[in-house]
C-alpha cells in the first residue's frame, strides 16, 4: 500500500513550490492538516485544513515559535522545507568569478539556503511521527553536488546548497537511532518556472523547464516511494539519486 501522509508541514508557502505543494497535498486522500509556513503567515488557499503560521529565517524566533503551535497536532508525517535564495532585486546574485565574491552576500546565501533549513530540521525533526513512516525533505539543487561540478560559477549558491546536504545527512543519522522509521532526504526539483529561474531560463534545454505542479508532482512520487534505507541522501525529481 502506497504511504501518504496526514498531517503536513509545508514551510515557504509564499513561494512557487511551496504553493504547488500544498495544492497537491490538499488533493491527496487522507490530508488531514497541512501547517503552512511563510514570512507573512498568511496563503491564499482557503480549506480547513489548513493552518497558517509565520517563520522568518531572519527571526529564528519565529522558526521556533512556529513549532510549538504545530507541536499542539504532532506527530506530523510530512515536513517539506522549500525555501531557497539564488538572487534579488538588490544586487544579489549568482557569481559567476572569484572577483565577484562578498562576504555578506556569501552569508545571505548561507542564512537563507542552509542555516535557515538547518534550524527548522532542529525544531521539527523531533514532531515527527516515531511510529510509522515520516519524511523530512529540503530542496537541494543538483549545482550543490561536488562531485557534479563540472563547470564552476555560482559560488555562494553551491557552496550553500552543499552544506545543506552535509547538515541534512549529519542530521539524519543522529535522528535514525530515536526515529528508526523516518527518512531525512534533499530533494532536487529540477529547473521550475519561478521567479526563482527566471533570470536563466534561456539557458535551459528544451523539454526541462518544468512548471510547478509537474516539478512537486515528481517530487511528491519520490516522498511516497523513499525507505529508511534512502535517509540522507539527495535525490533529483525523477528518483535518481543525485551524487554527494
Amino acid at each position: 500500500m502506497r504511504w501518504l501522509p496526514k498531517n503536513c508541514v509545508i514551510v515557504g508557502t509564499s513561494g512557487g513550490i511551496g504553493t504547488a505543494f500544498v495544492d497537491h497535498l490538499l488533493q491527496q486522500h487522507g490530508v488531514e492538516k497541512i501547517h503552512c509556513l511563510s514570512r507573512s503567515g498568511q496563503i491564499s488557499a482557503n480549506d480547513v485544513r489548513i493552518r497558517n503560521h509565520i517563520l522568518d529565517y531572519e527571526k529564528p524566533e519565529t522558526i521556533l515559535s512556529a513549532a510549538t503551535k504545530v507541536k499542539n497536532d504532532a506527530p506530523i508525517d510530512l515536513a517539506i522545507v522549500t525555501t531557497g535564495l539564488l538572487h534579488n532585486k538588490n544586487g544579489f546574485g549568482p557569481e559567476k568569478s572569484l572577483r565577484q565574491l562578498n562576504a555578506d552576500n556569501l552569508a545571505r546565501a548561507y542564512q537563507i539556503n542552509a542555516i535557515g533549513p538547518a534550524l527548522v530540521a532542529q525544531s521539527f525533526l523531533p514532531l515527527l511521527n516515531k511510529e510509522t513512516k515520516s519524511v523530512f525533505a529540503a530542496l537541494s539543487a543538483r549545482v550543490g553536488s561536488i562531485s557534479d561540478n563540472s563547470i564552476g560559477g555560482w559560488y555562494g549558491y553551491r557552496a550553500a546548497k552543499a552544506g545543506l546536504n552535509q547538515l541534512l545527512r549529519t542530521a539524519s543519522i543522529e535522528h535514525a537511532r530515536r526515529w528508526p522509521e523516518s527518512v531525512v532526504v534533499g530533494l532536487h526539483p529540477g529547473t521550475v518556472d519561478t521567479d526563482l529561474s527566471k533570470p536563466f531560463q534561456r539557458n535551459v534545454a528544451d523539454g526541462k523547464l518544468f512548471t510547478a505542479d509537474y516539478s512537486v508532482s515528481q517530487m511528491f512520487n519520490v516522498i511516497t516511494a523513499v525507505t529508511p534505507a534512502d535517509t540522507g541522501k539527495i535525490f533529483a525529481y525523477d528518483g535518481t539519486e543525485v551524487p554527494a
